[in-house]
């Protein structure tokens, strides 16, 4: 069993393009081809804060990872913060999920981030078993608020 974890490059469109799509129907988000379009474009702008890594098992890309740099003012410091996560099912167990963010843990250390970050669904329990291996669970409560009136 060969396990790679690489940058995201215009070959593995096809097949990141399936696993988001599983992503987005795990958290239950309308599948839409824009959203698709316009992440994938940010993958690929230098410009954008947005990276993307892939897990290729056995030359088949399996799970995908996009992280960002965030910048930390009680810190004055930057960051990181995984915005998604995903392992096909077929492949979930075989520890894709911990090899994709043992590599994150290597790109904090490179780039002198002094943690990753993340959140997850509170149901997310097959997740959440692999989250509490690799990383602490902080004491932090999240809330969303909607641009507009209030």
């Amino acid at each position: 069993m060969k396990l790679e974890i690489v940058a995201v490059t215009p070959e593995h469109e096809a097949d990141w393009r399936r696993l988001y799509r599983g992503y987005m129907a795990f958290y239950k988000r309308p599948e839409d081809e824009s959203v698709l379009d316009r992440l994938w474009g940010w993958l690929h702008d230098p410009t954008h804060e947005m990276e993307g890594l892939v897990a290729v098992l056995d030359g088949r890309v399996v799970g995908l990872a996009h992280v960002r740099r965030m910048p930390s003012p009680i810190r004055a410091a930057d960051v990181g913060f995984l915005d998604d996560l995903f392992i096909d099912p077929d492949a979930r167990g075989t520890r894709v999920g911990e090899a994709i963010l043992e590599r994150l843990r290597d790109v904090a250390t490179e780039r002198g981030w002094p943690f990753i970050r993340w959140i997850t669904a509170d149901d997310n329990y097959r997740a959440r078993t692999l989250y509490d291996r690799v990383a602490k669970k902080t004491a932090w409560n999240l809330y969303e608020m909607s641009a507009g009136a209030v």
